[in-house]
């Protein structure tokens, strides 16, 4: 239910009311008893959450939460128990190929194809 801001014309009184979207403005002020009461147009208040969220899924049954664990465990990678046999290289392993070395020429180029003029 909002908070509505309300202001009496007679005697400036002001004040803001909790009230449903449903309900009538007030017009009666509680403070003078005249009939002069208006209600202000406001810039609203804004929502806010707090905790730790609120998520579609926060609110799922028991048995979609497992099958859904279920199904992220399945999807998970394996680890490969071969690649742990094989030795790692290293950059002291190999010192005779240097990085220039492996680089491709420009005489290595394959040849084919029109040469530009």
């Amino acid at each position: 239910m909002p908070t509505y801001e309300y202001i009496c014309d007679a005697c400036g009184h002001q004040f803001d009311e909790f009230q449903s979207i449903t309900a009538k403005p007030l017009r009666k002020c509680p403070e003078c008893g005249k009939s002069k009461l208006r209600r202000l147009i406001g810039t609203g208040a804004g929502v806010i959450f707090r905790g730790s969220g609120f998520y579609q899924t926060d609110y799922r049954s028991d048995s979609y939460q497992k099958a859904a664990k279920a199904e992220n465990e399945s999807a998970a990678p394996k680890t490969d128990s071969s690649s742990a046999d094989k030795p790692s290289t290293s950059a002291t392993s190999d010192t005779s190929t240097s990085k220039a070395e492996s680089m491709p020429k420009s005489s290595d180029k394959p040849k084919g194809g029109k040469k530009k003029d």
